[in-house]
């Protein structure tokens, strides 16, 4: 067996985790509405200050779907305005599970019938399974089912799953049997077959579990996990176990991250048949692309073990466990020299664990070294271009800006390919105009217009180039039309803004034919946004229902199910989790979208689109906060949207707390001082107490920087003392300059994200001038 053939390298989207994580860095990275009399990510892109932009010539969109009512829709509609009371009770059951939230939804459903009844006991069956009180469970959904039709497919299937597990395998069989003919536009069609065969393998009747089984053969079904493992469990109790030992070996490798994986692998231990090595070197390969190190090198350390294995492949695998410690910060220098010598790629991954080391010690001469010798030696590895990428980002980090770009074009030139291609043209572009090399930086600013025309960093190439023939080539016309075709063409990204502030600055300029890289770049089609929707669909009803009974979880299934959900679902879900105060599941659904919104014109997308896109919730502790220490709302909006998207209960892995991601210590601090008795870290999930604390803290922070919002923001993502040491070169032009120089990625989106963000929450709700803090003027 050759593992350097068979898989000597990883898989590419493997090779991505190292070498561009230190210019990405991280740091840890409801009341009522804002402007009643206004009308009822990340990338480099940001926003606006007028309500930008008229409508363009792409014009709105709208699309309306609709369809008469139908019994069947009539009837779900009744259960679900007579279930309407129980929304916030079921959804504090869901959230909590206390004593209370217990006893209010019991009393509800006691004292209701029908409809209404069956949704308070689906309610407290779906509460009772979170809980794993399966009796309790089965129990609850049999009342749900008894009292009302609306989700009798609901209360069947989830009472299954009660069933079983609460080893009540032959009372899920009479709920399982012949569903899709009693529920057949039920979500749970396709895997209820699943559920029943694992009811028949609890009762030891594998032929029962394949009869069952062989319905879903050639269907989407099929390739899950549960169905391949149900069926192989059932070929093992069957005696068949050559067919079930190739299932099981199946799942460990094709679904390597899923639950039934672990136990594939446990159920072929106890059948005596091992996996191969090669098996498992593909298991481990996929464990590291989801970025679980630790287990993928223990698994490339176990399978060294293998007597199959020639000498070469097991010094590829110590290499391979390597890149592993690296990741875990956990490999060290003379552990790296000690690797194998090899005669294949996993010799250019060793070069380029010791080039890492060598730059985490800051040993310029041997980095240099070691990053020439993967050009040379290894032209075509993808380890040369991952560091030749990272030098770039090394060099970018100590402002030593000629170095950097010299690697970052070496990389293009020799990987044009390469997923790293468009940042890493964009970074020689930015480092040239840094290093005053203006004209190098014109050149490379309208290549890169040409070559990446979708590219993220577009956007600030025709802000930039612009800037170049306003300020050095003193050509007036055409930077006007670099900026009107950024302002049209992204008119809510952060350079549009800065781009309209330099078309007010320059005023009116003669017309002069546009220059030949603006003809690449185009503008995204508005897409088909309607803003009504489909109210007699039964899917987006039955949603609806699910909300009242708090089983939020198949709210997105249910409204997936309908055909024709992908054109209004996001806009539906977004609106059911807003009614119940789910704002974070709101923004991310809209997030999920896929739709360029920031590309479009405000007026090409109906209001509630914004209005989703960019909530209120806490409106009054938050204004009256932003008063008290002089605060725009609207940025504390923005920050807020950015740190934890509204979550009140958020907690970030640097143990941040709550909407404003405060750490506990800087919280008990300024509630020492502001007054506030017997404060507790958990203090910073009230609402209230964070807006209280951080409109303090984001104050402080701002005065720390002389009123400057940029450097506020940016020291309030990634610290004060980052922020002074980009300060202290003081070879910014102006604010602008500095923003686009952040080294660390997610501060320098985020400080544009937040800008845009602000302009956004004031063209959305009405208000306002423009604010001095985001300038591009010198």
């Amino acid at each position: 067996m050759k593992f350097r053939r068979i898989a000597a390298f990883l898989p590419f989207c493997f090779l991505l985790l190292i070498s561009g994580a230190v210019y990405a860095q991280t740091k840890k990275a409801a009341t009522k509405n804002p402007a009643a009399k206004a009308p009822a990510k990340a990338g480099a892109g940001k926003g606006t200050k007028r309500v930008p932009g008229k409508s363009t010539a792409r014009g709105r969109k709208k699309k309306v779907i609709s369809s008469p009512p139908t019994a069947r829709s009539r009837k779900l509609t009744s259960a679900f305005v007579a279930s309407s009371q129980l929304r916030p009770m079921a959804q504090q059951l869901t959230a909590t599970r206390s004593p209370i939230a217990y006893a209010g939804v019991q009393a509800y459903a006691n004292s209701h019938n029908g409809e209404a009844s069956a949704a308070a006991w689906l309610a407290m069956g779906h509460a009772y399974m979170l809980d794993k009180r399966f009796s309790d469970a089965y129990n609850a959904f049999r009342q749900a089912a008894q009292r009302g039709e609306a989700l009798d497919d609901y209360a069947d299937y989830l009472g299954a799953q009660a069933a079983l597990q609460g080893g009540r395998g032959t009372d899920a069989y009479a709920l399982l049997e012949n569903f899709a003919q009693r529920h057949p536009e039920s979500i749970f069609v396709p895997n209820a077959p699943v559920i029943l065969a694992n009811g028949y393998l609890q009762q030891n009747d594998p032929q029962g579990a394949l009869r069952v089984l062989s319905s879903l053969t050639g269907t989407a079904q099929a390739s899950h996990a549960d169905f391949r493992f149900a069926q192989a469990k059932a070929w093992q109790l069957a005696g068949n176990t050559n067919q079930a030992a190739a299932m099981y070996r199946s799942i460990y490798t094709l679904l390597p991250l899923s639950y039934e994986a672990t136990q594939a692998r446990v159920q072929l231990q106890a059948m005596g048949t091992p996996l191969t090595a090669t098996e498992h070197k593909v298991h481990a390969d996929q464990l590291y692309n989801a970025k679980r190190y630790s287990e993928a090198a223990d698994e490339y350390h176990s399978i060294q073990h293998d007597a199959t294995l020639s000498p070469g492949d097991r010094d590829a695998l110590d290499i391979y466990a390597a890149v592993c410690d690296l990741k875990l910060k956990r490999l060290s220098k003379r552990e790296a020299e000690s690797l194998p010598q090899t005669d294949d790629d996993s010799a250019a991954l060793k070069l380029y664990l010791l080039a890492e080391l060598a730059r985490s010690s800051d040993d310029r001469g041997q980095h240099s070294s070691l990053v020439t010798q993967l050009t040379q030696r290894y032209p075509r590895s993808r380890w040369t271009e991952e560091s030749l990428y990272s030098a770039g980002n090394m060099y970018l980090l100590k402002h030593e800006y000629g170095t950097a770009a010299g690697y970052y074009s070496q990389l293009v030139s020799m990987f044009p390919r390469s997923t790293y291609g468009p940042s890493s043209h964009w970074r020689a572009g930015w480092l040239s105009y840094r290093t005053r090399n203006y004209s190098e930086a014109a050149r490379l600013m309208d290549e890169q217009i040409q070559r990446y025309p979708t590219g993220i960093e577009t956007p600030s190439a025709l802000y930039w180039r612009g800037r170049v023939y306003e300020e050095q080539e003193h050509n007036l016309s055409q930077a006007a039309n670099y900026y009107r075709t950024l302002s049209d063409s992204f008119p809510n990204y952060y350079y549009a803004l800065l781009a309209r502030q330099r078309l007010d600055i320059l005023g009116k300029q003669p017309v002069v034919t546009p220059a030949a890289p603006l003809a690449s770049v185009r503008a995204p089609d508005v897409p088909e946004l309607i803003d009504t929707l489909p109210e007699n669909d039964t899917h987006l009803i039955k949603a609806r229902l699910l909300a009242n009974a708090g089983l939020n979880e198949y709210i997105a299934p249910e409204i997936q199910a309908s055909p024709t959900s992908s054109t209004w679902g996001t806009l539906a879900q977004a609106e059911i989790y807003t009614s119940y105060g789910e704002y974070v599941r709101a923004l991310q659904a809209m997030k999920r979208s896929g739709a360029s919104y920031f590309a479009y014109s405000v007026d090409d997308v109906p209001q509630m689109y914004w209005k989703l896109l960019f909530p209120t919730p806490y409106w009054n502790e938050l204004t009256a906060s932003a008063s008290r220490n002089s605060l725009d709302p609207y940025l504390v909006a923005s920050l807020i949207r950015q740190e934890s998207e509204f979550n009140p209960g958020a907690v970030s892995r640097a143990n941040a707390y709550g909407l404003m991601q405060m750490l506990p210590s800087v919280g008990k601090s300024l509630a020492k001082r502001d007054g506030i008795g017997k404060f507790s870290t958990n203090d910073l999930l009230q609402p209230a107490t964070s807006l209280r604390l951080g409109t303090i803290y984001l104050r402080q922070t701002i005065d720390r920087f002389g009123g400057q919002v940029e450097y506020a923001l940016a020291a309030y993502n990634a610290g004060d003392t980052p922020v002074r040491q980009w300060m202290s070169t003081n070879d910014y032009r102006d604010m602008a300059e500095f923003v686009e120089s952040i080294p660390y990625t997610e501060t320098r989106e985020y400080v544009q994200a937040i800008l845009r963000n602000r302009e956004m929450y004031r063209a959305i709700y009405g208000s306002g001038q423009r604010t001095s803090s985001v300038s591009a003027a010198k």
